[in-house]
């Protein structure tokens, strides 16, 4: 708490706190809580400095490490990696991270969040998804359903979902 001795303590839950804003990429607007369950076991969102991370997550990977979650409790694992939500961002790190999180989600609830959870946490979430047998347009239709119509508003991070596709088939 600061330093205001008269301060009380306020939870907020990140399942119905929402954000709101306009994307940069396409001046896309969005309107979203700042988790949103994907799938079984993964939930994909946003950051705020503070806020209060879930008990009920035992597994965070953080895409955005400007802004940080408040842990109450103990996690089963966290993994930082800096992305940037640009058109030249590299993709080497994808399939290593969405691995990862399959690894956490049989574990647990599995959060990944970047600053929005509309691009970098889409990429890998979307990724994920394939990595199980889901073509990259169903994955991609998921996570729109599931978080938004605005995610992947980043059109270099879904073409390049959509040139794995193929790949991703061929290793299953």
């Amino acid at each position: 708490m600061s330093g205001d001795p008269t301060g009380i303590k306020i939870d907020f839950d990140p399942t119905i706190q929402r954000m709101k804003r306009v994307a940069v990429h396409g001046d896309t607007p969005f309107d979203v809580p700042f988790i949103s369950e994907i799938a079984p076991n993964l939930w994909q969102g946003g950051c705020q400095d503070g806020l209060i991370l879930p008990k009920f997550i035992k597994h965070l990977i953080s895409l955005y490490p400007w802004e940080q979650y408040t842990v109450q409790h103990e996690l089963s694992s966290a993994l930082t990696v800096k992305m940037y939500d640009s058109l030249d961002q590299s993709f080497h790190l994808i399939e290593g991270i969405a691995s990862w999180i399959n690894q956490c989600r049989k574990d647990g609830p599995t959060l990944v969040h970047c600053q929005a959870g509309l691009n970098r946490s889409s990429l890998v979430a979307v990724y994920a998804l394939m990595l199980e047998g889901r073509s990259a347009e169903k994955s991609i239709e998921i996570v729109r359903t599931k978080r938004s119509p605005a995610c992947l508003c980043n059109k270099s991070f879904e073409e390049w979902l959509l040139s794995r596709r193929q790949l991703t088939l061929q290793t299953l």
